[in-house]
């Protein structure tokens, strides 16, 4: 769907990007990651065609892109900014028109995602009386209107509620499922784990991690298994000989857990093998690294000493 070639934009003597090549591939979620200043919002307007890159180009479907390739997108900035004198609807009318919709559609499909998200009573209001939060919602709402193949969230989970956080989680599931690409920058952990497919992590204007969220996941595992036993901690500890580490354990009302960490050249079979005559074994999982630990892990080793990095839970 869209390709990235050798990104590089400069302003002065100051880098925000330095060749980024990536690929978002059609009908899935792609996070956008990277600590603050790492250089996502200067890659999204360069994608957004609002600034041009000094070098490297953008690929939307194998072609490279032009100013009237943005009528296919749908691009909600991180800078919110509705006119907060004009009346929800006339602002909201507005924005559609500027997508090519006749007054008719987008009158139509508006009053319908009004009605559907329950702030049809609010139409005739201004929206200096909206909340952020439903300020928001009109935002997004006139963002995917037009229906646009690709659409570009930056951070569109700031603000919100856990309610409303959820009415916007399942309407992107709802567009990936759809067929639409959705590109979407965030700094929520959580939003990573349950919504993209894949992610481009950017820091200090370089693309550090790229790739399927499940194959990087897997990258990164400590190759820890957290096995559920009945029996002795020592004598469990003991049995693992040469196979496995015990790096952690916790005693419970109805069974115990110890995270082992599978020597190199050894399996999770080997070790259930050695243990088996010992303890009774009730469960063995993997532990897959969250993409919180990950993020973390990938940042650290390109930050200096003690700068703190700006991300969420």
């Amino acid at each position: 769907m869209l390709q990235v070639e050798g990104v590089s934009k400069r302003f002065g003597d100051f880098t925000a990007l330095d060749g980024i090549t990536m690929d978002v591939p059609p009908g899935q979620v792609f996070g956008l990651l990277g600590p603050n200043g790492a250089g996502k919002t200067t890659l999204i307007r360069i994608i957004t065609r609002i600034t041009g890159p000094d070098e490297g180009r953008v690929l939307l479907d194998g072609k490279p892109m032009r100013d009237a390739d943005v009528a296919r997108m749908g691009y909600l900035p991180e800078e919110r900014g509705l006119y907060k004198k004009m009346k929800v609807g006339e602002q909201a009318l507005y924005l559609a028109r500027l997508k090519g919709l006749t007054k008719a559609d987008a009158t139509k499909r508006l009053k319908a995602w009004f009605e559907r998200w329950g702030i049809d009573g609010w139409w005739n209001k201004k929206v200096e009386e909206l909340s952020k939060g439903m300020a928001q919602k009109v935002q997004f709402i006139t963002t995917v209107l037009h229906e646009p193949k690709l659409i570009i969230l930056d951070e569109p989970f700031s603000g919100f509620d856990p309610i409303n956080a959820d009415l916007i989680r399942n309407e992107i599931i709802r567009l990936r499922n759809e067929g639409v690409t959705v590109m979407l920058s965030t700094h929520s952990m959580p939003s990573v784990e349950e919504l993209c497919d894949n992610i481009g992590l950017i820091d200090k204007a370089r693309l550090m991690l790229h790739g399927n969220v499940k194959e990087i996941r897997k990258q990164y595992a400590t190759n820890t298994y957290r096995i559920e036993y009945d029996g002795n901690r020592v004598a469990l500890g003991n049995a693992l000989s040469f196979t496995g580490e015990l790096v952690g354990a916790e005693d419970r009302d109805d069974h115990h857990m110890a995270r082992v960490r599978i020597a190199k050249g050894s399996t999770v079979n080997d070790v259930l093998r050695q243990l088996l005559p010992t303890v009774a074994i009730h469960g063995v999982q993997e532990e897959v690294p969250r993409m919180h630990d990950i993020f973390i892990r990938a940042v650290s080793e390109h930050q200096p000493e003690n700068m703190v990095v700006g991300m969420t839970e």
